[in-house]
């Protein structure tokens, strides 16, 4: 098959990490051409971290609500109008999808619109042209699971969290991980009566013990029902047009909306088999420590290979994937320890490193030492609302280096960032001590835990 067009590097998605090692490459002299079928910005700007942080935030306007009597404030929560903020929200995420576009012309990478495939001579196809590349990158991405159970199809997923006009008088959210968990959150705040039903006794069960029940316990504190070591069997319409859940517990009954949070799986449909792109059991791709898949000069990095979903990672290994093949760095390459996280719980979550059951596992009790601390902070030492701290650093060795910091609390998403540094630069328990803290913050316990 004869290409009408010819890039040096061709991305194919248009989310997080293709469009930063799309620009990235373009800024080394590569031609480069940019396929895709859907919103410039991908999952996180459209419907994912961007929108839930906005959301995230109005229900953090409602928990505080509660709080301004007792700092002296005459002020009432009147009404709640989920269309407004919908429409602020919606009109932000399109104009990042503007700003996307621009900075891909400003940067000379040619967006091409439509559906990628393969083809057997190692070529691309997009709504009917035919492109090649020297090098090609595979940054599709995933899309949320829908159980293959009876009546799933009345339930709708992240993606359709989105869609919603308005606020469901009556949710379930079912999953534990941290879409469900963020999700449950927000619905509770904002008003809902949210019951999220999970497999086992906890949520966030791969996070440290300190995180995962401590969420748990503040998502009932909140108003969330916990539905435990419950499996869902059937969806099915009611004659009023709203929802019951069977599972194997109980009925759940008159439900306005049902949210799949049970997982992603990998856009990899695009015809690997035929440039002989191995996939793993559940489609994602498999790449080696530099992004490179098993074909020659064909990439793949961010959710499609399902290792670290994050945004930031996947920019990271986008921009040392260029300078690697465009910037003449041939050891660039993304370094996947020690990544921060955050969970936007009500209270966030802060994480990084290893969880202590881990350091244990890893290093043997007897070089593992634990500091931790659970206080509440000064913003609600005054109100009747009493939402608790908790903080963890895992140590391990002769030297204490910290392995593991885990957080739950105010302001617990913006502290990280700075401690994610030091402990990605080895800082010890010592380093933390020595460190002056800053007074009255709830940081400072970080460099006061004995």
């Amino acid at each position: 098959m004869i290409a009408q067009k010819c890039f040096d590097f061709l991305v194919i998605g248009g989310g997080s990490g293709g469009l930063a090692s799309a620009r990235a490459a373009a800024a080394l002299g590569a031609k480069v051409g940019l396929v895709e079928r859907g919103r410039l910005g991908g999952t996180c700007v459209n419907v994912g971290c961007v929108p839930k942080k906005i959301m995230f935030n109005t229900a953090l306007h409602a928990e505080m609500i509660h709080d301004h009597k007792d700092y002296g404030f005459d002020v009432d929560a009147k009404k709640f109008s989920w269309p407004v903020i919908k429409q602020r929200r919606d009109a932000y995420v399109k104009r990042l999808n503007g700003i996307y576009a621009d900075n891909l012309e400003k940067s000379h990478v040619e967006h091409i619109d439509g559906n990628a495939t393969f083809t057997n001579d190692r070529c691309v196809t997009v709504a009917g042209k035919t492109l090649s590349a020297k090098h090609i990158l595979i940054a599709t991405g995933g899309y949320p699971v829908v159980p293959n159970i009876p009546g799933a199809e009345h339930g709708i997923t992240s993606d359709g969290f989105f869609e919603l006009d308005d606020i469901p008088t009556k949710s379930v959210v079912v999953g534990a991980g941290y879409i469900a968990v963020e999700l449950a959150g927000i619905l509770q705040s904002l008003g809902s009566d949210v019951s999220l039903v999970i497999r086992f006794d906890k949520v966030l069960r791969k996070f440290d013990s300190l995180i995962s029940t401590s969420v748990t316990n503040e998502l009932e504190k909140i108003g969330v029902k916990i539905c435990r070591q419950t499996q869902v069997i059937s969806v099915a319409n009611q004659a009023d047009g709203r929802l019951t859940l069977d599972t194997t517990k109980s009925m759940l009954k008159d439900i306005n909306s049902i949210i799949w949070a049970v997982g992603r799986l990998p856009l990899s449909q695009i015809g690997l088999e035929k440039v002989n792109v191995e996939t793993d059991s559940k489609g994602h791709i498999k790449v080696d420590e530099y992004q490179n898949t098993s074909a020659e000069n064909i990439y793949a990095l961010g959710d499609v290979c399902g290792k670290a979903l994050l945004t930031p990672v996947a920019i990271a290994a986008g921009r040392k994937l260029a300078l690697r093949v465009f910037g003449n760095e041939a050891d660039a390459k993304m370094d996947y320890n020690l990544i921060p996280t955050v969970i936007f719980s009500h209270p966030p979550v802060g994480t990084i490193g290893l969880s202590e059951e881990e350091a244990l596992k890893h290093y043997g009790k007897e070089s593992v030492k634990v500091f931790s601390s659970t206080f509440v902070p000064l913003y609600h030492a005054v109100t009747e609302r009493k939402v608790k701290t908790s903080m963890k650093l895992v140590c391990a060795g002769s030297q204490e280096k910290v392995v593991g910091l885990h957080m739950l609390g105010q302001g617990c998403d913006e502290i990280l960032q700075g401690f994610a540094v030091a402990i990605k630069m080895g800082a010890t328990k010592k380093d933390f001590d020595d460190t002056v803290a800053i007074h009255p913050t709830s940081s400072e316990e970080l460099v006061t835990l004995r």
